[in-house]
């Protein structure tokens, strides 16, 4: 099946991004198209969620335009291949450090002869379809993405050589693990951070591939000067963060109401 966010980031345009820690039902697909977001990702890193729900969410967020990522736990070659065979349109891969590392990764994620990945036949991506394997395999490498998360001040330094590394398809900024592991933890507008944003903005221009930011979120300011900078894909929230804003509002204004009532 076509890959809509790719297809947007290849025209240069943003697309917005939600992350899933607590959903663990297939209406959310649905719901995060709903609300104006391109794409969601599965947050394998930091839930408890498996690869069956997983897979259930991606398969349905397929069928209703969005399009499904998930972020793995690791570098494991069995986790980035089960993810990709069980819907998702793309892999995101945490703490990347060294080319070295990308290239491990493409070589899972991608099949002969950009990859090594085991080759499945119909499925997900095929829409069940059976189609002869050759074309299978092109389609599966065109259409599936490689996002690499650089969350270390190791992985800025080397955001040049990553990009480089054939088959991946973005940079993805961890906005709030690096800043952490700079030292600044929570300080989003420190300069630090900024001229990381611009090593990896050159890198991503240079190469030819997508710019990602996650963990910005309620900066519009910032988030516009990221934009001006060339970050095409921004993780705006996720359903945890959502859930407890909106509900919290709502919460506020009925003890209020209610306080206004026991006067």
């Amino acid at each position: 099946m076509e890959n809509k966010l790719k297809q947007r980031l290849a025209a240069g345009e943003v697309s917005l991004c939600m992350g899933l820690r607590q959903a663990r039902t297939v209406d959310i697909g649905p719901l995060v198209g709903a609300a104006g977001f391109d794409s969601l990702y599965v947050d394998m890193e930091h839930s408890p969620i498996g690869f069956e729900t997983t897979s259930a969410i991606c398969i349905t967020a397929m069928a209703y335009g969005v399009t499904p990522l998930v972020r793995v736990p690791g570098h494991l070659g069995q986790d980035i291949s089960r993810a990709l065979d069980g819907g998702a349109q793309g892999v995101i891969l945490p703490h990347v450090n060294t080319p070295e590392q990308a290239a491990a990764i493409v070589s899972y994620a991608k099949y002969p002869p950009v990859g090594h990945r085991s080759v499945m036949g119909a499925g997900p991506a095929t829409a069940y379809k059976g189609m002869p394997l050759a074309q299978v395999n092109e389609t599966g490498n065109a259409e599936n993405m490689v996002v690499i998360m650089l969350e270390t001040p190791e992985g800025i330094a080397n955001a040049d050589a990553i990009a480089a590394v054939p088959g991946v398809d973005m940079l993805l900024i961890g906005s709030n693990d690096l800043c952490t592991e700079m030292g600044i933890p929570g300080q989003l507008r420190h300069p630090k951070l900024l001229e990381a944003y611009q090593t990896v903005a050159q890198a991503c221009k240079k190469h030819g591939i997508a710019m990602g930011i996650g963990g910005i979120r309620g900066d519009a300011e910032l988030q516009t000067q990221l934009i001006g900078l060339g970050a095409r894909f921004l993780i705006a929230g996720s359903d945890t963060t959502y859930l407890a804003a909106a509900a919290s509002k709502d919460a506020a204004a009925l003890r209020a109401l209610i306080g206004d009532i026991k006067k």
